[in-house]
């Protein structure tokens, strides 16, 4: 099986960029988080509701490689899939398109944290599922 894509189309707001109308490389790791959470959704669970479940995902790292610079008033497709599942977390990818050009790629990795002891824990039982369905494992 093949992991599940989530992209979403961005449009650079003047806000997200600097003098030069160059956005600024921050951004792109607030684009990867709306991309994350569209893909969260195509488990059939919103995060909210994996929150109301008891349970959060941690960012442990974030890695992110500028090949191009997006600019103000283009039109930016952000791409993110879960790239590995383990027991207690997750590697989602991402790449940010405009066309045929790649910006940007990157990583994220996250634990998944039982929000009532606030102590890393197994995928739980819920979402165990669903996010293997994402992987492209189930």
């Amino acid at each position: 099986m093949t992991a599940i894509r989530a992209e979403l189309d961005i449009e650079v707001r003047y806000a997200e960029t600097d003098q030069m109308g160059v956005v600024h490389h921050a951004n792109y790791v607030v684009w990867f988080e709306l991309a994350r959470t569209r893909l969260c959704s195509h488990s059939g669970l919103h995060y909210a509701e994996i929150e109301a479940l008891g349970y959060l995902l941690m960012v442990t790292g974030v890695e992110v490689r500028y090949h191009r610079p997006a600019r103000y008033g283009e039109v930016a497709r952000v791409a993110c899939w879960c790239e590995r599942m383990g027991s207690r977390g997750l590697r989602f990818a991402y790449e940010v398109t405009r066309g045929d050009e790649r910006l940007v790629t990157g990583t994220t990795e996250h634990l998944w944290i039982d929000k009532a002891t606030a102590r890393p824990c197994r995928t739980p039982e819920a979402v165990r599922e669903p996010f293997q369905r994402l992987a492209g494992i189930a």
